[in-house]
């Protein structure tokens, strides 16, 4: 069985979504679409498929099983919401949306519809981050007591000045939406729910509207404490994006540029089979588009038999929840609590004045 893929959009990521599918021989790329009438010919051309600048022809002409949806990221809600009623299965890069409620009105549609919906946070399948969340599940750690997260990146100003949605509060947001959205998504998930925050944000070196850099401390509700650092304002170049994990039986910290080395795995009481299984975990392999790879075979798999998808809408409104909660903290300089409805948060909204 063969399902067919096709793109809402055609920037940057759209070549390692099309890459990924010529790697699977259950995946199929069959149409691309794009508002930008260039793009979406060059695109089309290039992976030898029919192109279209309105999603609608595209739908009615083409056989399609799954449309993935790699528009801006203040995009993604509304595609969704207006996509759904057609009856395909969405896959969505990340945030889910930038809004909560428009996150909201995405899932319900998606159910009203009854079709699945994909939120793609890729690094879950990391070796080394699967070897982690498993060591967690089986208690190695003992009690947890703290999480951190480190996205030392470096993005120059040439870097936002190639899209005007970039950094901006409306359509993209900043670090802790886009470059750290899978660092925090990664925290949560394997530090367990979320009880409250507090955020610092500002703007350094990028002139945009967003953040370049923000911290954080989380308070999870096992207890144990969580912290965030993120910035693009890291000068020469890219230093690391990491995640550390710190428990009453061990340490382990996974480091590379994804979370995608680990750097330190040490408990109480290892053994040299403990040692010897590690070995199959230790980094991810090197080939391009990877993981991402591998978060596709999961929707197809999904989809095939039927069962839940690894991170599908709720799992990603988990993630954009606790974002929402850190602007929040920042903007009010307040402690947040989650299952908080927004009141003072940018993220999503047009900038007046």
């Amino acid at each position: 069985m063969t399902f067919n893929f096709a793109f809402l959009g055609c920037s940057n990521i759209a070549a390692k979504h099309a890459l990924s599918l010529e790697k699977i021989p259950e995946a199929k790329l069959v149409a691309v679409c794009d508002i930008d009438p260039e793009k979406a010919r060059a695109f089309g051309e290039k992976h030898e498929v029919k192109w279209y600048t309105d999603y609608r022809d595209m739908i009615k002409e083409q056989e399609i099983d799954v449309i993935s949806i790699l528009t801006p990221s203040g995009l993604h809600g509304k595609n969704i919401i207006e996509l759904a009623p057609y009856g395909r299965h969405l896959m969505v890069e990340k945030p889910l949306a930038l809004k909560l409620d428009e996150a909201d009105e995405a899932i319900k549609a998606c159910d009203e519809n009854g079709i699945k919906l994909f939120v793609v946070q890729q690094n879950r399948f990391n070796p080394p981050i699967v070897k982690l969340k498993e060591t967690i599940e089986q208690g190695k750690f003992g009690r947890l007591v703290m999480g951190t997260v480190r996205v030392r990146w470096c993005r120059p100003q040439h870097y936002y000045d190639q899209s005007k949605w970039r950094g901006t509060w409306a359509m993209d947001g900043g670090v802790l939406t886009n470059q750290a959205s899978h660092h925090i998504d990664m925290l949560s998930w394997l530090m367990g729910p979320v009880e409250s925050v507090m955020c610092m944000t500002d703007t350094f070196l990028a002139d945009i509207e967003a953040e370049d850099t923000g911290i954080a401390v989380i308070r999870f509700a096992n207890k144990a404490l969580g912290i965030i650092e993120a910035t693009t304002a890291t000068r020469p170049k890219d230093l690391e994006g990491s995640i550390s994990i710190l428990g009453e039986k061990g340490s382990v910290e996974v480091g590379g540029f994804f979370m995608n080395e680990i750097k330190t795995w040490e408990f109480i009481g290892m053994t040299e089979e403990d040692k010897a299984q590690l070995e199959n975990y230790r980094q991810n392999p090197n080939v391009p588009a990877w993981n991402h790879t591998e978060y596709i075979k999961d929707v197809i798999h999904s989809l095939k038999d039927n069962v839940k998808g690894l991170v599908d809408g709720l799992d990603g409104r988990k993630s954009l929840e606790l974002i929402n909660a850190l602007y929040e903290s920042a903007e009010t300089r307040k402690e947040i609590f989650l299952r908080f409805k927004p009141k003072k948060c940018r993220l999503g909204q047009e900038v007046v004045g």
